[in-house]
């Protein structure tokens, strides 16, 4: 096992009416930016509840933060921030929200004149504004760790950014949420979630066992509650194991003391930065391909995925890893998430050799675990992809 440090200081409060309980979190005299997205929740109660819970202070609003947390609606949200001498924010959504409060925690406390200098040139954030989460769609993580993704329309960019300033103070976590989401965002929660783990567990083995067995105790979850979730939302026992799944697939400690990889969420943001795709379908268009790529160096943890996750036990390390890729790949169609770049858009000619330009000039050479994925390898990748 490699050596590591781990620290995670967000609160998380799990459990049937746990919105009530932000009172207890934020403090009295704070002035709060309560932030979400398209308006879902002022449908299906959450709204009302977020908002009787913060009765007590002053709080103002700003709604409209889009799926793909864009950048020039969150400078529109820093002006009120400045404007409004916000003191704490706190966000209720799913990952594109949580990940925009995240930028805006980063920008109100940044000293340069441009935030966009956060994401191009990687600055990690040290300090950043207090806030808090509600979680409100389960897939990304974000509400228990300290990174965050943003797109940039008119420049088509979608790039990462954290630091330990960027952590929730508290996120709550109530399964009853599931019950309004939508199949199409609950299979996505359920494929981003997945392949979460895979990208920090499909590397090579480092006589880690507790933490594969960790990351192979999510995949059987997540395998297991899946049909359940599409089939009956509703299903509290099912739910539950849901977003808790999605929350330790990416809030760090899956990944201590491992490699990673992380090479699928390169290309995968990439395609949604040109094409609008959803982040999980995104996803679930390169893994497999990738793994295919990749298939010497994965092939004995691919093998250990398949007997342990998928139950293959025939045949060679070869076989096993082969039948690994294939089930995947299955699974993801049994969710009705599609696994080719042309199931997405016709205007696919062209992309890999775009995105293999586009790591070149930002100087991403080196990708993966053995950081051996150049950018001409990559096209290779998103090639096989279409």
């Amino acid at each position: 096992m490699n050596n590591f440090d781990f620290k995670n200081p967000t609160k998380i409060i799990f459990g049937k009416d746990s919105i009530e309980k932000i009172t207890a979190e934020i403090p009295e005299n704070a002035k709060v930016l309560l932030l979400y997205g398209g308006g879902s929740i002022k449908k299906n109660g959450i709204y009302n509840k977020v908002t009787a819970a913060l009765n007590k202070y002053e709080f103002i609003e700003y709604g409209g933060i889009p799926a793909n947390p864009e950048y020039a609606v969150l400078m529109d949200a820093l002006k009120v921030i400045k404007e409004e001498k916000i003191t704490y924010l706190l966000a209720v959504g799913g990952g594109s929200v949580i990940d925009g409060t995240k930028f805006l925690s980063s920008a109100a406390l940044f000293e340069g004149d441009t935030p966009w200098d956060i994401l191009t040139k990687n600055i990690r954030t040290e300090k950043g504004m207090p806030f808090g989460t509600v979680l409100t769609l389960p897939a990304t993580g974000s509400e228990m760790n300290s990174g965050a993704v943003i797109t940039r329309k008119e420049t088509q960019e979608k790039l990462a950014m954290g630091g330990p300033g960027l952590f929730p103070e508290f996120s709550i976590l109530d399964p009853e949420v599931i019950s309004s989401i939508p199949q199409r965002q609950l299979a996505n929660g359920l494929t981003d979630a997945f392949t979460h783990v895979l990208e920090q567990y499909m590397t090579y083995p480092v006589g880690a066992l507790l933490q594969d067995r960790f990351a192979e105790g999510i995949l059987q979850t997540l395998v297991e509650i899946a049909p359940k979730i599409l089939e009956d939302p509703t299903d509290y026992k099912a739910a539950s194991n849901f977003m808790w799944s999605c929350t330790m697939a990416l809030n760090g400690l899956i990944q201590k003391g491992v490699p990673t990889d992380w090479a699928v969420h390169a290309m995968g943001h990439e395609l949604t930065a040109l094409y609008g795709i959803d982040h999980a379908r995104t996803l679930a268009i390169i893994a497999p391909s990738h793994y295919k790529f990749n298939f010497e160096a994965k092939k004995e943890k691919l093998a250990q995925y398949g007997e342990r996750v998928w139950n293959i036990t025939e045949g060679s390390v070869d076989d096993k890893a082969t039948a690994a890729i294939e089930r995947t790949t299955a699974f993801f169609h049994e969710l009705g998430i599609d696994t080719k770049l042309s199931d997405y858009t016709k205007d696919y000619e062209g992309t890999a050799e775009k995105i293999a330009k586009r790591f070149t000039d930002r100087g991403w050479v080196a990708l993966g675990e053995h950081q051996s994925l150049s950018p001409d390898k990559v096209e290779k990748i998103v090639k096989m992809a279409y």
